[in-house]
């Protein structure tokens, strides 16, 4: 019972988070991704090297919303 009402707080916020999403520019958009990317790649990067997950997906997250502000 409790894991499926994780998961339905889970989608719930995902949408919620997904619709503030509408009215961004180009710019905040590109911020965006970039971030959302980075997080996964940064995750993944050090799982898959045994180092520590969280602090991959942070410096991946920084890493590409900075690249993101910058690619124009």
């Amino acid at each position: 019972m409790k894991k499926n009402m994780k998961l339905a707080i889970c989608i719930g916020m995902c949408a919620v988070m997904l619709s503030a999403c509408s009215n961004m520019n180009n710019r905040q958009q590109k911020v965006l991704s970039g971030a959302a990317i980075g997080t996964g790649v940064g995750a993944v990067g050090t799982a898959a090297t045994g180092g520590c997950v969280t602090c991959g997906a942070v410096i991946g997250a920084g890493v590409g919303a900075a690249a993101g502000a910058v690619v124009d």
